[in-house]
């Protein structure tokens, strides 16, 4: 049985960042770079409540995976993980991490900022935010 450098979760479940973390470690890794998304408090000056993440799951699924093969494409690393919540989170929650190992940090400093901008330029995953005067669809470009 051989197990695939690339992790991919859509779920509905809060995301474990010390399991990812674990998840992305090998003995030729001398970097690991972890992005952690969270919920913010605010935007643009209006006090946010809360967030709804929806995602087209089976080619969101296919987009994520083409991104952490492209990343193996372009900079030597051992694994990559990204996972995904959707539903409702609350300010503080995780909707995203990103995880990745490399022998080197510049490597995996660089896919993991690769990763998260083309994920949320490419994947389809909505995100709705919650104000107390009303709510809005936002664009996924960062």
């Amino acid at each position: 049985m051989s197990s695939s450098p690339i992790n991919i979760l859509i779920t509905d479940e809060p995301l474990d960042v010390t399991n990812c973390s674990q998840w992305v470690m090998a003995p030729e890794s001398g970097g690991i770079n972890v992005f952690i998304g969270t919920v913010r408090n605010a935007t643009k000056g209006r006090t946010v409540l809360r967030l709804e993440f929806e995602a087209y799951q089976t080619m969101a699924m296919r987009e994520m995976e083409k991104i952490a093969i492209a990343a193996f494409e372009q900079w030597p690393l051992q694994k990559v993980l990204i996972h995904h919540r959707t539903g409702v989170l609350q300010v503080g929650e995780i909707p995203v991490i990103i995880a990745v190992s490399a022998a080197h940090r510049d490597a995996a400093f660089t896919a993991c900022r690769y990763i998260i901008d083309t994920l949320k330029q490419t994947v389809p995953i909505w995100k709705k935010e919650f104000f107390e005067d009303g709510e809005v669809w936002v664009a996924a470009h960062p």
